[in-house]
């Protein structure tokens, strides 16, 4: 008995189980049934059992122990690994190594605290793939303390590979909530999270002009922004051997005292920003008009207060707008306080209020908002008036729109458009500290109870964002992010505010790839790469065979996304 393929001129093949029988020189064959709308694996298994093997169910032959996720752990450590950050970190494989990378890596998986990192990485195929699974909390305290011992030396290699002589260097600075009491390093100052009564510590990060990050130092919490300048310097100057780079940090932090402290230092140039004030005296001066603007965004001029500098003034017109609109919103929230106090103290003339308490009453408004400059109020015997300061809220909105970027570089090395477009790279390491404290990596809050520690938890997080760099923008294809962002940025409108290419926004119309694929934010497509099993199966049939893994095959999307990041599977 065998099945039997017999072809038609219009339909597919029928297929018929038959027997056969030899009678003389004669064949005799005789259909025993049409089985050609049969499933084909009933077919398979019929024709399969006819030529005499053995069937049994999959139930038979070996049993999944357990199931743990793979993919977005392939993922992050195959992107380590074509990084090269772990031969960064060591050059010679050890356990102090794979116990760092293991870190990185959950901090993009899991981040949690490091005991939770310890617990959650045994969920996944990490622990197996570097082979922590025995890892204890003590060890993991000691890694600490040899990734910071190495630090200077990882961050030498990263700006070597990264940085180069004459390159643009962005600097920021921010800061995180410290919950504890112990680390020397927690004080209260400027809390960049807005929690008032916790103290904080503060860290600065180092980037290439395209946000890659490179360095990272860590300050105590009182520290203002501009004194960890001159560090910076001496990292730039003394560690990475860079004889002429250019700094960009914005207005806070690139001081007037900074920058002629920058000046001393030959081959070292910078690019920030003037203040207001400033940005006034030079319309008071007459260097800047706003009749500059009338046919142009962006205009170079020169003052005496700035010599030896390029100030580079630009006007955008939506900016202005918005200003001129939060500032009257502003406005109307502080007056509506301020009315309402204004009531309560007329109400009251029996026991009228005294000054000084309706003087903690308006101290507790005028500057809620940061525009009390913009009123005048009078308080005496007992009665309250006020009144907008319209003269200089006229002051005001004529700066509205305009900003002035200042520096020392010559037009022939740096034209005024790029000047202006490096200043606004500091956008991208903005994005860092918004993924080093977001959900992406999770900074904070820091529960470190040592200094040593505190810097290695910054250092291991600042890690963690340049795989996450990386990888975000080789799977720009399948994320809401503009491909074509990075290089706009060199050769778009200065001043014109940003807008997403055709291209981005047919994406997020549509919401999938012209694949079909369906596009996710990084999180969600890290989850969907996590569907990805590792399945621990031992053998059913024979008790005495090893156990053995079996790897779910990727779907279309796993699969495109290991092709983005260079990864076989």
């Amino acid at each position: 008995m065998y099945i039997d393929s017999v072809p038609n001129r219009t339909s597919p093949p029928a297929l018929l189980l038959r027997e056969s029988r030899r009678e003389g020189k004669r064949t005799i064959k005789r259909t025993v049934a049409n089985i050609t709308h049969w499933p084909p694996e009933v077919v398979e298994a019929i024709r399969r059992i006819l030529k005499g093997e053995t069937l049994c169910s999959p139930e038979d032959l070996f049993v999944v122990d357990a199931s743990v996720a793979h993919g977005h752990v392939e993922a992050v450590l195959g992107t380590i690994r074509r990084l090269g950050l772990d031969t960064l970190i060591a050059s010679k494989p050890c356990r102090e190594r794979d116990l760092i990378v293991a870190l990185v890596a959950e901090r993009l998986l899991h981040p949690a605290s490091k005991l939770a990192t310890l617990r959650l990485w045994s969920t996944t195929s990490l622990a197996e793939e570097l082979g922590v699974q025995d890892a204890t909390v003590g060890e993991i305290y000691q890694a600490l303390d040899w990734l910071l011992a190495r630090q200077e030396r990882i961050e030498t290699k990263l700006a070597k590979k990264h940085l180069a002589e004459e390159a643009l260097v962005l600097y920021d600075v921010s800061s995180s909530s410290y919950e504890g009491h112990t680390c020397p390093l927690a004080r209260f100052g400027h809390n960049r999270d807005g929690k008032k009564d916790l103290p904080c510590i503060v860290y600065g990060v180092l980037a290439d002009a395209e946000g890659r990050p490179v360095a990272v130092e860590v300050y105590p919490g009182n520290t203002g922004d501009p004194t960890t300048v001159p560090d910076q310097v001496k990292v730039l100057r003394e560690r990475f051997g860079l004889s002429h780079v250019v700094l960009v940090g914005d207005r806070g932090m690139l001081t007037q005292t900074q920058i002629d402290a920058l000046r001393t230092y030959p081959g070292l140039g910078w690019i920030s920003a003037l203040r207001s004030e400033d940005i006034r005296a030079l319309m008071d001066q007459g260097a800047l008009q706003l009749s500059l603007f009338d046919e142009q965004r962006l205009a170079e001029i020169v003052s005496p207060d700035f010599p030896g500098e390029r100030l580079m003034a630009c006007y955008n017109p939506l900016l202005a707008q918005d200003r001129t609109r939060t500032r009257e919103e502003l406005l109307a929230v502080t007056e509506k306080a301020l009315e309402k106090i204004a009531q309560e103290v007329a109400r009251r003339t029996r026991t009228p209020f005294t000054d000084d308490a309706i003087g903690v009453k308006v101290g507790k408004v005028i500057n809620r908002h940061k525009v009390g400059k913009h009123f005048q109020w009078t308080i005496a015997k007992g009665r309250f008036t006020y009144e907008r300061k319209t003269a200089a809220i006229q002051r005001e909105s004529e700066l509205d729109g305009i900003y002035v970027i200042r520096t020392g570089e010559p037009a022939k090395r740096l034209s005024a458009e790029d000047t202006v477009r490096s200043y606004k790279s500091l956008a991208q390491v903005e994005r860092a500290f918004r993924c080093l404290k977001g959900i992406d990596v999770r900074i904070r809050p820091i529960f470190h109870h040592t200094e040593d520690h505190v810097r290695a938890h910054i250092f291991l997080c600042m890690l963690a964002y340049y795989v996450d760099w990386h990888m975000r923008r080789a799977l720009a294809p399948l994320l809401f992010h503009d491909e074509a962002l990075p290089e706009d940025r060199t050769t778009r409108d200065p001043v014109a505010p940003a807008a997403a290419s055709a291209a981005v926004a047919r994406k997020k119309h549509r919401r999938q790839t012209a694949d079909g694929l369906p596009i996710h934010s990084f999180d969600t497509l890290l989850m969907a790469l996590g569907m990805r099993c590792r399945n621990h199966c031992h053998s059913k049939a024979d008790p005495n065979a090893k156990d053995f893994t079996l790897t779910t095959e990727p779907s279309p999307l796993q699969r495109r996304a290991f092709e983005l990041l260079g990864i076989n599977t």
